[in-house]
């Protein structure tokens, strides 16, 4: 079979590797279509913290079973499908207080273990779950959704009437925006790239955008637009020190600070501010099985509309490019994914 593979940083190949076998447990799949995450765009840049080569990157994906070699009456061969690609080892202190998704040696598919961009692959059939007609490229972007709904909803606990400010307007951004819009916030998204914090509020409603032109500037158009008071819930999704002492300087006394972007550099920063307004700051790390199940019920019921965050659409052959032109003009794309069946 083909697959797409990251040998070192800024090279994308498609290679010949062998066709997985479905073990005991497990069910084979025929991949329909992967979204590039911000992470396998790091692993391709060289920049994602997890990263090590080489690497088949991949792990937001739609599916169709082929086989299954498990005790699995949920699953029907023939069933679109998408999976949890967040492997926990189930013994760690973690683990064992049902903190999967945040496990001490987690191995995520695609970022500490080969991920799924190959036109077959073989998943544990507890990780399967039925995509309820949704079509192929929707399905995909589930996952990078249950981060975003993960860090939004269950870490940063938004609720009708908060003011919240998310910080990046890539997918992550986006979908958390969206994620608090569900529950009834007023949100506002900021980025560098006007083009698209524009987009994701005329596309999906938001309270407004705050472009990110300066450190001094941005804080004081944050405080602008919530009264003096700051924002209720702050959320990073960029992965930059700027931006998170930025999700800290926008916050309101008492408020809650999630960070869900990976980055490499440190943050020296003042952290008596921190004790100054009594923030809470929130890591957010992947997401849970019921993520997966309530937000594929969410969408499948037209609450939200991801077609709307997905912007492009490659063809297999075509991963190369897809990759490069990602890298290069990423401030015009949102979410990216490439199609298997083409």
């Amino acid at each position: 079979m083909k697959t797409i593979i990251i040998p070192e940083p800024g090279k994308v190949e498609i290679i010949d590797t062998p066709m997985p076998v479905a073990k005991e447990g497990e069910v084979l799949l025929k991949v329909l279509c992967g979204g590039i995450c911000g992470s396998d765009l790091g692993t391709y840049r060289g920049t994602f913290a997890y990263a090590s080569y080489p690497r088949i990157p991949g792990h937001e994906f739609s599916a169709e079973i082929v086989e299954i070699n498990a005790d699995a009456p949920h699953l029907k061969k023939g069933m679109v499908v998408t999976a949890n690609p967040y492997f926990n080892c189930t013994e760690c202190y973690s683990c064992r207080r049902g903190l999967v998704n945040c496990c001490e040696h987690n191995e995520t598919l695609g970022a500490q273990r080969d991920g799924a961009f190959s036109e077959y692959v073989a998943i544990p059939a507890e990780r399967i779950y039925d995509g309820k007609g949704l079509s192929p490229d929707v399905l995909a972007a589930i996952e990078p959704f249950c981060i975003s709904y993960h860090g939004a909803v269950t870490r940063g606990k938004v609720k009708k009437g908060d003011t919240v400010l998310v910080i990046g307007a890539g997918t992550i951004g986006v979908l958390a925006a969206i994620a608090a819009k569900s529950q009834g916030a007023n949100v506002y998204i900021s980025d560098v790239a006007e083009k698209k914090m524009n987009y994701a509020v005329e596309t999906f409603g938001l309270a407004g955008g705050i472009y990110n032109d300066g450190t001094e500037n941005f804080i004081k158009k944050c405080f602008e637009v919530t009264g003096g008071r700051g924002f209720d819930v702050s959320i990073e999704a960029v992965g930059l020190p700027s931006t998170f002492q930025s999700a800290i300087d926008a916050a309101a006394f008492g408020a809650n600070v999630v960070l869900i972007g990976v980055g490499k550099k440190n943050l020296d920063f003042n952290f008596t501010l921190l004790q100054k307004k009594e923030l809470n700051v929130f890591g957010s790390r992947n997401a849970l099985k019921q993520d997966f199940l309530n937000l594929i019920d969410l969408v499948s019921a037209g609450q939200v509309d991801l077609k709307k965050v997905i912007t492009n659409t490659y063809a297999f052959n075509d991963a190369p490019q897809a990759f490069a032109d990602f890298a290069a003009h990423g401030a015009d794309m949102l979410k990216v994914e490439i199609d298997f069946t083409r």
